[in-house]
């Protein structure tokens, strides 16, 4: 069996390492960057804290600030013109998962223009060339999309989502600055962190995960169980910890993959325009109860990582309660909503969503193989 892992050439951590992208920039050679980014980020002035490093240091850029949440093929390709257009050389992401994954894309395309339908970037896109290479500074707690293979977006045309997953796309450097987290709202921070949360759980029930992966994704639990409930009323060591720890969870998913809540979360985020981290945190336990009897002792570990006591005692079969319990916990103390209906999702709609899901590439790596019927199943349990 031959496992890969793809990562970042270099990581930055701790707070105010953003000082250190100009000479990350510059010992690399390049002489300008495009910052994709978002309007929102811009107004607040938190995409000026990496901005004025870059005119502190005299380093040249331009600002693609047409980012939206969900990001469409129109805002890709309208970002592909946008960089051709400014004779960068590289690209700085400055963002939660929207711009990240704007980011990706464009550097994608330009240097493999072959795939500028961006359509054709679905499931695993057989490029050749390596990204424009990219700096990627997360804004959010969550998405781990600095240090990930992949990036979702969302087609407005056909009313879905697809997910790419490309080793050519792995941001160059990422910096990890939990200073440029400390602002999010309440709210986004506990879906962000829900979604990290999720990330290591079906991360390591995923049929890829091996040793190394393993450990990084129960470590990656640790530290967001213990942390996120904290961080959400903003501890500044707890969102310094989830920083690390959604990032770690990346490490892990982004090579193996992930499951079945990813992939029904994605669809709900298309047809609904649910927050991801949301539409995780609603369907987890229902997926995590489907697939308990084919992940081993699993969910002992889980368990265990999640803080309940005396797992080591337990039954396997009360050990897998007792997972799916603590996560369940941990959402409903943050205050996130326990069912699609208090999303706005219908039951009339379930079949749409159902069949998105069964396409979504992350279905395949679920540990107990799952027919459109069992998706349906899950989606009407959740309501």
């Amino acid at each position: 069996m031959v496992y890969r892992m793809i990562l970042n050439q270099t990581s930055c951590f701790g707070r105010r390492t953003i000082a250190t992208i100009p000479d990350e920039l510059s010992k690399r050679g390049f002489t300008k960057a495009q910052v994709v980014t978002d309007r929102v980020l811009v107004a607040n002035g938190v995409a000026g804290k990496v901005t004025s490093q870059l005119d502190g240091a005299g380093f040249a850029f331009d600002v693609y600030d047409a980012v939206m949440p969900n990001p469409t093929i129109e805002a890709v390709r309208a970002g592909v013109k946008a960089f051709a257009a400014s004779g960068a050389d590289c690209l700085i992401a400055i963002g939660g998962a929207s711009p990240q994954d704007t980011c990706k894309a464009i550097g994608i395309i330009t240097a493999n223009p072959e795939f500028s339908d961006v359509r054709s970037l679905e499931g695993v896109a057989g490029t050749k060339n390596p990204s424009v290479p990219i700096i990627a500074v997360p804004t959010t707690a969550g998405t781990a999309a600095e240090v990930t293979i992949n990036y979702v977006i969302t087609d407005t045309q056909n009313a879905g989502k697809f997910v790419c997953v490309d080793p050519n796309d792995i941001p160059l450097v990422a910096v990890v600055d939990a200073d440029m987290m400390a602002g999010m709202p309440a709210a986004l921070k506990v879906a962000t962190g829900m979604d990290a949360l999720t990330h290591a759980i079906e991360g390591y029930a995923t049929l890829g995960a091996w040793e190394l992966t393993d450990a990084l994704h129960l470590k990656a639990i640790e530290i967001i169980a213990a942390s996120r409930p904290i961080s959400v009323r903003g501890d500044e060591t707890a969102g310094e910890r989830m920083a690390l720890g959604q990032y770690v969870a990346g490490m892990g998913f982004s090579n193996v993959g992930l499951g079945l809540v990813h992939a029904m979360a994605h669809s709900l985020g298309a047809f609904y325009d649910a927050a991801h981290g949301v539409a995780n945190a609603i369907l987890l336990p229902h997926a995590r109860r489907f697939n308990a009897e084919f992940t081993g002792e699993k969910f002992r570990d889980i368990a265990q990582a999640m803080g309940v006591a005396g797992t080591e005692e337990m039954t396997i079969e009360l050990a897998r309660i007792e997972a799916v319990r603590a996560v369940t916990a941990l959402a409903t103390g943050l205050g996130t909503p326990g069912s699609l209906s208090e999303i706005g999702a219908s039951r009339e709609d379930i079949p749409a969503p159902a069949a998105a899901a069964m396409a979504d590439v992350c279905a395949g790596g679920n540990p107990r193989a799952a027919t459109l019927d069992d998706i349906v199943e899950l989606y009407t349990a959740a309501f």
